[in-house]
């Protein structure tokens, strides 16, 4: 799946660079980085002896951003519509720079002409709206989620104060955390010399995977991708920091408990004694209920905040994922 992820960033970067070219050579070439992963979603199991097919398209396209489908085609001999083909399905989002100022550059338009693509393109665009409105709410949540912090917090204290007589079902958020660390190599670049998306998205599924693992006992699958965000770019030679943890469990459905991933990546520089978030990553993960079986009195647990700061994390992730819910 790591690598599959890798893949589905490079084609990506190669449909925005194709829809942005006007085939003049001398036209000075814009800067394409990945901006976002709005979703990758696993329809059904990918099978490693049947070949897949990757195809995508531009289905939006703002002044300087572009949003990309991407869908993984699957295809027994005996499956002849294709709709039921898709095995995985994505979401990349793709951001112009003027490759000398650094400024956002404005990219050519889309004009949707069926049925389908004009659907398509009204959806990216209520997402693109969400977007935006998510980054100005988040500052307006302060007053409101009081009491879920509260809630959230009230079990943790238990455990800090009163460890003995803490929920075993539970578990403190600090205490699922892994970490790993890593020097950016030369052939981890793309084309513009910055490490290539895909990589990272590789190596932090990774990590999200063996922290799932761990947290359960049981080896996970893995169901989606909910959301990457790249905030600053990674050069050749930076020492990057990866940490991970379980930030919450969704255990309504006893046949397939939920485990979210969240992992944080870190530009570290000691010299300089800074430390920046160049990218954060949510998964999402279960257990498949053939491998319950095998493990008698298997039960998911709970996770719980131990700080403010950990509890706003989970407040902020749910909230993300409510909209996309009941859609």
């Amino acid at each position: 799946m790591g690598m599959l992820l890798e893949d589905l960033d490079a084609l990506a970067g190669t449909i925005s660079v194709k829809h942005c070219s006007d085939d003049d050579s001398t036209t000075r070439p814009l800067l394409l980085v990945t901006a976002a992963v709005d979703k990758i979603v696993l329809k059904k199991p990918i099978s490693v002896d049947i070949d897949l097919k990757m195809v995508g398209s531009v289905i939006w396209v703002g002044r300087s951003s572009i949003e990309i489908q991407l869908d993984v085609i699957q295809s027994p001999k005996e499956e002849s519509d294709v709709s039921h083909s898709v095995a995985l399905a994505a979401n990349f989002i793709f951001v112009a720079r003027d490759s000398k100022t650094g400024k956002a550059a404005a990219v050519n338009r889309l004009s949707p002409e069926t049925e389908r693509e004009k659907f398509l393109f009204e959806e990216a665009e209520a997402r693109s709206k969400l977007r935006k409105k998510k980054r100005v709410d988040r500052r307006k949540l302060e007053n409101g989620e009081v009491n879920q912090l509260e809630a959230l917090l009230a079990e943790g204290r238990i455990f800090c104060d009163m460890p003995a007589l803490a929920d075993r079902d539970s578990i403190l958020l600090r205490d699922t955390r892994l970490e790993n660390a890593l020097i950016c190599q030369p052939q981890q670049r793309n084309i513009h010399g910055r490490i290539f998306g895909g990589f990272l998205m590789h190596r932090a599924f990774e990590l999200a995977f063996s922290t799932a693992y761990v947290f359960a006992g049981l080896v996970p699958c893995f169901l989606e991708v909910d959301q990457v965000d790249f905030l600053r770019p990674v050069d050749v030679g930076d020492f990057l920091r990866l940490t991970s943890c379980v930030l919450y469990t969704e255990l309504e459905n006893p046949d397939q408990p939920l485990i979210n991933v969240e992992v944080v990546a870190h530009v570290t520089r000691p010299e300089i004694r800074s430390s920046d978030v160049s990218n954060t990553f949510y998964f999402t993960f279960s257990v498949r209920p053939e491998a319950k079986a095998t493990k008698n009195g298997f039960k998911i647990r709970n996770v719980v905040p131990a700080t403010e700061e950990e509890a706003r994390r989970i407040l902020e992730r749910m909230d993300a994922e409510m909209p996309q819910q009941n859609q």
